[in-house]
C-alpha cells in the first residue's frame, strides 16, 4: 500500500503546461509546483510568463521556470520541450491547458480561418506536442500526459459547436495515448471542466442571462473557480491516480448530470 504521505508528492517530477499565465492553466502550474514538482510555465507573452514564474518561485523557491511560446508553431512548441529539458532534465508531465475560441454562433456562419484556428491550436498542437515528449516517457516507461478539455466535448451548443468538436477531439486524443503508450507506463486522461470563471469564458460568465441558465440545471447552481480545476491535474499526475488513464475527468459542479 502507497505510504499516504506520499500518495500527492511529485518531488523529482518535471512538468510542462501550456497557457499557464492565467485561470485554470495558471492554477495547475502553481499545485504542481506545491506538491513538489518543477513546472515550465509557457503562454505567448513573456512578460506574463516571467510574472507568474516570480511568483511561483516566490512560494516554492526553483520551482518555476519561464518559456514563452505561441503553441500555434511547431518550432516554438520544439522549444518549449527542449528548454524545459535543458532546465530540469526531462519531461515527466505534459499539460496540454493552451486554447482558443475566436467564435461564438452558429456553425454555419462560422469563417473558415476561425474554424482552422480552433482545431489548429486546440488540437493539432496539443498532438504536436505530445509527440515530442511521449518517446522519452515511452522509453523511461513512466510518464502522464493532462489534456485540459472541455464538458463542451461532451455535448452540442447552439453556439459553441466549432469549439466543442474540437475539445471532443482531446478527448479522443487522450484515450489514444492511453491505448498506445498504456503498455509503457504512461497515462493520458483529459479534464473537462463546465463553466469557470476565467478571462478565456468571461463572455459567458459576464452575460447574467448565459451564466443563470448555466448554473440553473446544476446541482452545485454555481460557476466554478480555476483553483477547483487544479486538484484534478495533481490527482493525475501523482502516484494517487496510477490507475486512471484513458478517462475524461469531469468538474462541471453536476452540470451534465441534470
Amino acid at each position: 500500500m502507497a505510504n499516504t504521505n506520499t500518495l500527492f508528492d511529485l518531488s523529482g517530477k518535471t512538468a510542462i503546461v501550456t497557457g499557464s499565465t492565467r485561470g485554470i492553466g495558471k492554477q495547475i502550474a502553481y499545485r504542481l509546483a506545491q506538491h513538489g514538482a518543477r513546472v515550465a510555465v509557457s503562454s505567448r507573452k513573456a512578460d506574463a510568463c516571467e510574472a507568474v514564474t516570480a511568483e511561483i518561485n516566490a512560494a516554492f523557491p526553483g520551482k518555476a521556470i519561464s518559456v514563452p511560446c505561441n503553441i500555434s508553431y511547431k518550432e516554438q512548441l520544439q522549444a518549449l520541450v527542449d528548454k524545459s529539458r535543458a532546465a530540469f532534465g526531462q519531461i515527466d508531465i505534459l499539460v496540454c491547458n493552451a486554447a482558443v475560441n475566436p467564435y461564438a454562433g452558429p456553425m454555419e456562419n462560422c469563417p473558415d480561418e476561425a474554424f482552422d484556428k480552433i482545431m489548429g491550436a486546440n488540437v493539432r498542437s496539443n498532438f504536436w506536442l505530445c509527440n515530442m515528449v511521449l518517446p522519452e516517457m515511452k522509453a523511461r516507461r513512466d510518464g502522464v500526459v493532462i489534456i485540459v478539455s472541455s464538458i463542451g466535448g461532451l455535448k452540442g451548443s447552439p453556439i459553441l459547436g466549432p469549439y466543442g468538436i474540437s475539445k471532443a477531439a482531446d478527448f479522443q486524443l487522450a484515450r489514444n495515448i492511453a491505448v498506445e503508450y498504456g503498455p509503457y507506463n504512461v497515462r493520458a486522461n483529459a479534464i473537462a471542466p463546465g463553466l469557470v470563471q476565467t478571462d478565456f469564458a468571461r463572455y459567458l460568465w459576464e452575460n447574467p442571462e448565459i451564466l443563470k441558465a448555466s448554473t440553473a440545471g446544476a446541482p452545485l447552481k454555481r460557476i466554478g473557480q480555476p483553483d477547483e480545476i487544479a486538484g484534478a491535474a495533481v490527482f493525475l499526475s501523482s502516484q494517487a491516480g496510477a490507475f486512471m488513464t484513458g478517462q475524461a475527468f469531469v468538474i462541471d459542479g453536476g452540470a451534465t448530470i441534470s
